[in-house]
């Protein structure tokens, strides 16, 4: 079987790891073609600037042969500098990455989503956005899954969400006036929602509230397994207090 051949296109490194002696296996975003694995052959006997290519969080063309499950890489060029971020902001990138690599299938290409990755990456370089680029990027992200959130209405009734108003925020429903016996939810302005909804959360307490949602809606696709990201996290706070 010859494979098919993919052209040379943007893509982000999400994670690398060893293969054999001198190689390296590449977990892929694709514009083009969405997440997948690329054995990088030889690789890691690169130096300098070819070596500088398979860095994560750098804009690269980035092209293929597929056999099977995993491609062999036949391209890699650079397309843009590589994005430069302090330490937390970093980590919080590596998260945006292990989201993509948890939650999205192989061989689904979700441009939409690729273009609000480079966006989220821009917004980690603005100290004070970054916490609501992190909200935004998840939002985008259960959107293309198609698990958006309901951010527009009360779901019993239809009607319009009122900013001043609390409502229970209940999984795999939405807003709803009252909680609902032995359903989880999680408490949320209607002012929140909207603000979620305009992807406006300059409001530091709206920005918390939409950071509760977010982390109770994902919890249900992520499982059980923690993020490597997040005690990554946990371990930078207690090294820098």
């Amino acid at each position: 079987m010859s494979g098919v051949k993919t052209a040379a296109h943007p893509c982000y490194i999400l994670h690398q790891r060893p293969y054999r002696e001198t190689s390296l296996i590449l977990e892929v975003f694709s514009r083009d073609h969405g997440r997948l694995g690329l054995v990088a052959r030889g690789a890691r006997r690169n130096s300098g600037r070819q070596r500088s290519l398979f860095q994560l969080l750098r804009r690269l063309d980035i092209a293929w042969l597929l056999r099977g499950e995993l491609g062999t890489l036949t391209q890699i060029e650079s397309s843009a500098a590589p994005v430069v971020l302090p330490g937390e902001a970093v980590i919080a990138a590596f998260y945006l990455n292990e989201l993509l690599m948890r939650l999205l299938h192989r061989h689904e290409p979700h441009p939409v989503l690729f273009d609000a990755y480079e966006q989220a990456l821009g917004g980690l370089q603005r100290r004070g956005e970054r916490e609501a680029t992190l909200r935004i990027f998840e939002k985008r992200l259960l959107e293309t899954l198609g698990y958006g959130l309901v951010l527009d209405h009360e779901v019993t009734t239809g009607g319009v969400l009122e900013e001043k108003a609390e409502y229970f925020y209940l999984v795999e429903r939405g807003p709803c006036s009252e909680p609902g016996a032995g359903r989880e939810y999680t408490k949320v302005s209607g002012g929140t929602l909207s603000a979620l909804q305009r992807e406006d959360l300059a409001d530091p307490a709206q920005l918390a509230e939409a950071k509760r949602l977010l982390r109770m809606i994902l919890a249900g696709h992520l499982g059980t397994r923690p993020l490597a990201s997040r005690d990554l996290y946990r371990r930078y706070l207690a090294v820098s207090a």
